[in-house]
């Protein structure tokens, strides 16, 4: 099995910095150490929610000259200029050697599944099955349909790695919406996130996951980096 050479750093939450040999890749950043390096730096923020997306990413700017942006069609710009790309779900794009689609969300905002180098990352943002173990039955039926016709339209996408929530406010159904995305859509890699900073539900999650396809990667502390 080839290797993605890919480094990846936890930052918080859903965010995640990732360097490829060319780019690094920073994702749903809104708390965190960020270090910026030398290459190309892209940020993607899949929705305007504050544990999301943070607005001081903008100050990068400052001190970045080779940074772009890839944000939601929700997220508002006061002062938008060339360095950012605004997308709404559905659409694609090309930004240096990038190729960047978004799908929907079940909550607010897109997913990303972008291409560098031949390798496939997908961000699923807020798309999550959200069953709520106190929602009324219509409300579980919807949350399950609207779901499951967002993970059809990414089928057949060939991922090498995702990044998607795992979260325990859900109780017994943490874990419901991750397992079916390894079912239908089978990434290479899977890291759990928006998982509250609960560790022990991240380890029970792979552990349920230890005969599937699919690699589960736990990355639980703010700062932990993995190579790929």
């Amino acid at each position: 099995m080839r290797a993605l050479n890919l480094k990846i750093r936890y930052l918080d939450h859903s965010g995640f910095s990732v360097e490829t040999a060319s780019n690094q890749l920073i994702f749903d950043y809104y708390r965190g150490t960020v270090k910026l390096g030398d290459k190309p730096v892209y940020v993607f923020s899949s929705h305007s929610h504050p544990d999301h997306y943070n607005s001081v990413i903008l100050d990068w700017q400052k001190e970045k000259q080779n940074i772009h942006y890839i944000f939601s069609s929700d997220i508002e710009v006061s002062q938008p200029n060339s360095s950012i790309t605004i997308m709404s779900p559905y659409e694609a794009t090309k930004l240096g050697d990038l190729n960047i689609k978004t799908f929907g969300s079940t909550d607010q905002g897109v997913s990303f599944l972008l291409e560098s180098e031949g390798v496939r990352i997908f961000h699923a943002g807020d798309l999550n099955w959200w069953y709520w173990w106190g929602d009324t039955e219509e409300g579980i039926a919807q949350a399950t349909a609207d779901f499951k016709a967002e993970i059809a339209k990414i089928k057949g996408e060939q991922i090498d790695l995702a990044f998607f929530p795992v979260d325990p406010r859900l109780e017994h159904n943490y874990g419901l919406g991750a397992e079916y995305f390894i079912q239908e859509i089978k990434p290479r890699f899977l890291i759990p996130m928006h998982f509250w900073g609960n560790q022990e539900a991240i380890s029970k999650f792979a552990g349920e996951m230890l005969e599937r396809p699919t690699k589960i990667i736990t990355l639980t502390s703010p700062g932990q980096t993995i190579a790929l």
